[in-house]
């Protein structure tokens, strides 16, 4: 890995798509995605100089963005939406589009459930790398896994109906 501010530039040019579509799909909203990319690379920026010996600074990022992800829903306040008025309806009509109707369900899932299976099937990684990266037991992770397929597929068949 080069060393010095270009390898610094290098890396968030090339890593910064990718890390965006895993906070999208763990996030489920743009901004909120963004908002997150953004400070996992702040976050990268300022230990730069002691990131640099590590061989694999990527995962560095990926483990600091769902970290990140993680606690940000611990705080009350990301809980709480204001309105400007009540919704006449629950929601949006739901959308028969696969992605969308996926997405959606995945939002409603607990963030670390959310995470294990966006690092499991998105990332496409194995139960020990996932543990590794939320650092967790490979039986929460399995377990997280367990259940967020299972409350995703009510999701989805609640959706589909």
């Amino acid at each position: 890995m080069k060393r010095g501010d270009g390898a610094l530039h290098d890396f968030v040019e090339s890593r910064r798509p990718a890390l965006f579509r895993s906070a999208y799909l763990i996030c489920g909203n743009r901004d909120e995605a963004e908002d997150l990319v953004q400070t996992t690379l702040v976050k990268v920026v300022l230990g730069w100089r002691r990131l640099q010996g590590l061989d694999n600074v990527e995962a560095y990022a990926r483990r600091t963005m769902y970290h990140t992800f993680i606690a940000g829903r611990r705080r009350f306040w990301r809980r709480e939406q204001a309105y400007g008025e009540v919704p006449d309806r629950a929601g949006p009509e739901p959308d028969t589009e696969t992605g969308l109707v996926v997405r959606a369900a995945l939002a409603r899932l607990t963030p670390r459930q959310r995470a294990v299976l966006v690092l499991r099937y998105w990332e496409d990684l194995s139960v020990e790398r996932t543990a590794a990266v939320l650092g967790m037991r490979e039986n929460t992770v399995k377990s997280h896994t367990a259940r967020g397929l299972a409350a995703l597929r009510a999701e989805v068949g609640r959706e589909r109906v």
